[in-house]
């Protein structure tokens, strides 16, 4: 916050021409700016997109979410938001557009057989990082009679027929299955 903080400019003017008040506030002046600079944390911190580090440990206490050593702040945000965006009752359609959140629209596939009572999710391997978001969400909104299928959407010979031999020589087997190919 861009704010000028001088205790002096609060006192009658007499008393500005003593020493003694001047140094006080002298050292008065960066405790107040300190605590102004906290104060504008604490208000950024009510909000997921403008948290710090502190606002984001508060907000994963609140939630019961437990972060991933290697997570970085922007990942730790997006799970917050996405928890947030949680709502029940469940529907088709309430779980695809929180998925549309989590991973994009062309980052998953969703298949329901009503008959098997299975719900076949599939991940993109552009979005596997967030698998296990997926995964956790799927287990908390889909009800319980309701087997859920979750996998990756692994390279198929469709995808991979419109690369040469030649390019795909430079990956293995593993690669060309499970990762996403420039």
């Amino acid at each position: 916050m861009d704010r000028e903080i001088n205790i002096l400019n609060y006192l009658p003017d007499f008393l500005k021409e003593f020493r003694e008040f001047r140094e006080l506030a002298a050292a008065e002046n960066p405790e107040l700016r300190l605590i102004w600079v906290l104060l504008d944390e604490v208000l950024n911190d009510q909000f997921v997109a403008d948290a710090t580090e502190n606002g984001i440990k508060r907000w994963e206490t609140i939630l019961k979410i437990f972060p991933k050593g290697s997570d970085s702040l922007e990942v730790r945000k997006f799970r917050i938001l996405a928890r947030l965006n949680e709502k029940l009752p469940y529907t088709r359609r309430t779980l695809e557009s929180q998925l549309d959140a989590l991973c994009g629209e062309s980052g998953y596939s969703v298949e329901l057989r009503n008959d098997e009572y299975t719900l076949v999710v599939k991940v993109a391997l552009a979005e596997k990082g967030k698998f296990d978001e997926v995964s956790s969400l799927l287990e908390r909104t889909v009800p319980a009679n309701i087997i859920i299928d979750l996998s990756l959407l692994y390279n198929t010979h469709a995808v991979l027929s419109w690369y040469t031999n030649e390019q795909l020589a430079a990956y293995t087997h593993e690669q060309l299955r499970s990762e996403v190919l420039n």
